[in-house]
C-alpha cells in the first residue's frame, strides 16, 4: 500500500504542474476541461501552422524578388555606362560628317583627339585602366607575349614593342598587353659587339 500512496500524490503533483485541472471539485475525472485544452492545443497549433504557411510564402516571394532583381541587375548593369559612352559616339558621327566636307586635316586632328580625350575620361570615370608596359618587365598575368626578340641593351624578360595595349577595369584584367618580350642574345651575337 505504500506505493499506491506514493503514486497517487506524484499524480496529481504533475497534474497541477501541468496546469491541467482534469478533475472536478470532488475528484472526479472531468472530460469537459479535457476536451477544453484540446481545443485550446489545436487552435495554437493552427496558428502555428498559419505562421508557418505566411513565412514559406514571404520567403517564396524574396527569392523570386531577389533572382528578378539580379536578372535586372545583370542586364542594366552597363546602362550608365552606355548612356554616357553614346556622347563619344555622337562626338565621332559628327567628326565623320565634318570630314567628309573638310579638307582641313588639323581640323578632323582636332575633332579626333577631343573625341579621344572623351572616350579616356569615360572609360577612367568607371574605372578601366589602360596598361602601356613600354620598358617595363614582362607580366605574364598582364601581358601577352607576341615573340621574344634578341636585345643586349635591355634585359632579358623586359618590354620592349606594345603591339595592342591592354585593359584593366578595377584592377581586374579586361584584356592583358599584347607584347614582344627582349631576351638575352645568344653567345655568337655578343662576341661581336
Amino acid at each position: 500500500m505504500p506505493n499506491e500512496e506514493q503514486q497517487q500524490p506524484g499524480t496529481e503533483g504533475e497534474a497541477a504542474q501541468q496546469g491541467q485541472d482534469t478533475s472536478d471539485a470532488g475528484g472526479e475525472f472531468n472530460p469537459g476541461a479535457l476536451l477544453k485544452q484540446l481545443e485550446e492545443a489545436q487552435a495554437k497549433a493552427q496558428e502555428h501552422f498559419d505562421k508557418l504557411l505566411r513565412t514559406q510564402a514571404e520567403m517564396e516571394n524574396l527569392r523570386k524578388r531577389t533572382a528578378r532583381d539580379v536578372e535586372n541587375a545583370r542586364k542594366y548593369a552597363l546602362e550608365r555606362f552606355a548612356s554616357e559612352l553614346l556622347a563619344v559616339r555622337d562626338s565621332l558621327e559628327m567628326g565623320l560628317d565634318a570630314a567628309r566636307g573638310e579638307t582641313d586635316v588639323d581640323k578632323i586632328r582636332e575633332g579626333t583627339e577631343l573625341t579621344l580625350k572623351m572616350l579616356v575620361q569615360l572609360m577612367e570615370k568607371f574605372g578601366i585602366e589602360q596598361l602601356d608596359p613600354q620598358g617595363e618587365r614582362f607580366d605574364p598575368d598582364r601581358h601577352q607575349a607576341m615573340s621574344m626578340q634578341e636585345n643586349a641593351e635591355l634585359e632579358p624578360n623586359t618590354v620592349m614593342t606594345v603591339m595592342q595595349k591592354g585593359y584593366l577595369l578595377n584592377d581586374r584584367l579586361l584584356r592583358p598587353a599584347m607584347v614582344i618580350v627582349s631576351k638575352a642574345p645568344q653567345d655568337g651575337a655578343s662576341g661581336q659587339e
